[in-house]
């Protein structure tokens, strides 16, 4: 597969399978996926990898915690201004319209958001946590390593799902993986194999016209 496949057979995968991820597939797509670029060789991404017990372990710990969060970050901007509005609000009614949840069935809806927070029923996940003391630079640094990840993932047959949706389980998520108390956590990332039977699989999002976004001086 060369990259440009990669790229455009990908997508945010989610439905999976129970089908099995090898923990050193995970382990050699996450070394290479360290060849990413890094301003400065910092490398400021902190990786933590739930599999088999693990992840039965992990949800069961989410099951039972019953304590407050303290989100990571804002994951949108409170006062969201178009394009960006526009675009965020449509794949919302376009996943909903493919799942058949009616705009006023706000149960449906908050039930499959809340399906995030069960990897959407992959085997596999990793979270990707951050220092604090890194700024925006090495924010763009994660999500180039997250990127080269997703790409390696889906050359080796695999699929995942990036979600910084996670950023608002900080504290429970960092108990249980024992982050250092100066890191971040910055996303989740469902790794796994697509189900095919799921009709939320068919979700493509749009992207704008390049005309929109670039412009050749």
């Amino acid at each position: 597969m060369n990259v440009s496949d990669a790229i455009f057979s990908r997508s945010s995968v989610r439905a999976f399978t129970k089908k099995p991820v090898d923990n050193l597939l995970i382990k050699s797509l996450l070394e290479k996926s360290s060849r990413s670029p890094s301003g400065g060789n910092l490398q400021p991404w902190k990786i933590y990898v739930l599999n088999n017990q693990s992840m039965i372990d992990f949800l069961s710990h989410q099951d039972n915690w019953d304590k407050p969060e303290t989100p990571s970050y804002e994951i949108y901007p409170p006062k969201l201004k178009e394009p960006y509005r526009t675009s965020r609000y449509e794949l919302g009614e376009q996943m909903y319209s493919i799942l058949g949840i009616e705009k006023q069935d706000k149960d449906a809806r908050i039930n499959q958001v809340m399906k995030n927070f069960r990897f959407f029923g992959a085997p596999s996940a990793f979270f990707c946590f951050v220092d604090r003391q890194m700024g925006y630079p090495q924010w763009s640094d994660l999500g180039m390593f997250l990127q080269t990840f997703m790409l390696l993932a889906k050359e080796a047959g695999l699929d995942t799902c990036a979600q910084e949706a996670w950023s608002i389980k900080h504290d429970s998520v960092s108990e249980f993986v024992k982050a250092d108390e100066d890191d971040m956590l910055f996303c989740g990332m469902c790794i796994g194999f697509r189900d095919d039977k799921d009709p939320i699989n068919t979700l493509q999002s749009q992207r704008r016209p390049i005309e929109d976004w670039a412009k050749f001086i």
